[in-house]
């Protein structure tokens, strides 16, 4: 990587409702949420975009360019982690039965399961390089939520072109998303974030095409440690505040 000077188009939200996204060794009945938006994640969200305004044929014409993004994001300033357990519904591993005693056999059984919902104060800066800054922009005036769905946020402006170095990246508070961290403070937070692969194709994005998209292939990890550092926590709730 070089340091030369670069255009990146920033993006300031504001979330509006708790976000909660939950890493992708994750399983259904358990896991920790992360505290940021993952690069696949955001990606998706404009792929998403891309087809509810453009139609189908253009965001697939852009699904490349989209993948190749680099982002870059500046957390909120304090963010707490409310742990909880939840009612679902699953699927009975035998099939259906009368799981109630009322008589009717259903297919879906209920049972307890951890979640964890982040509640961000202070904007989230995201960051994104390797698109025309016209066409990405009215692509990120569209985004209203990201994570699980209800996990809405707001457009505080419209996007600014900043022409920064990887470095300076560094001096403004941001951290790299889409590349593996490699200068990091030891007090961060290690997350482990997804990531559109070089094998990812439309086909693979098209949940009605039938071709699943396989860890380690189609979507791959990064180890990005976030400027986050622990202030307190109990059994119901962590907070962190952002290391400036």
């Amino acid at each position: 990587m070089t340091d030369n000077s670069a255009q990146w188009l920033a993006a300031r939200y504001q979330s509006t409702t708790m976000f909660s996204l939950k890493p992708a060794s994750a399983t259904s009945s358990g896991g920790k949420t992360l505290l940021c938006p993952t690069p696949f994640a955001l990606k998706m969200a404009l792929l998403d975009v891309a087809i509810r305004t453009q139609g189908l044929e253009q965001g697939a014409t852009l699904f490349k360019t989209i993948c190749q993004l680099r982002i870059a994001l500046k957390p909120p300033k304090q963010t707490v982690v409310n742990n909880t357990f939840t009612k679902i519904l699953r699927p009975h591993k035998s099939g259906p039965k009368d799981a109630d005693g009322t008589g009717l056999m259903t297919p879906m059984g209920n049972t307890i399961a951890f979640r964890e919902y982040v509640s961000f104060q202070g904007e989230m800066e995201l960051i994104f390089q390797g698109m025309p800054a016209e066409e990405l922009t009215s692509l990120l005036l569209n985004v209203n939520y990201l994570g699980k769905r209800g996990g809405f946020l707001q457009l505080l402006a419209l996007p600014e072109l900043k022409n920064w170095t990887n470095s300076e990246l560094k001096t403004n508070g941001y951290t790299l998303l889409t590349e593996p961290t490699t200068e990091f403070s030891i007090n961060g937070l290690l997350q482990m974030l997804d990531d559109c692969g070089p094998k990812v194709t439309f086909e693979h994005a098209n949940i009605y095409s039938g071709k699943n998209i396989r860890l380690g292939q189609e979507r791959v990890l990064h180890h990005v440690v976030l400027p986050y550092r622990l202030v307190r926590s109990s059994k119901s709730y962590s907070y962190y505040e952002r290391i400036d």
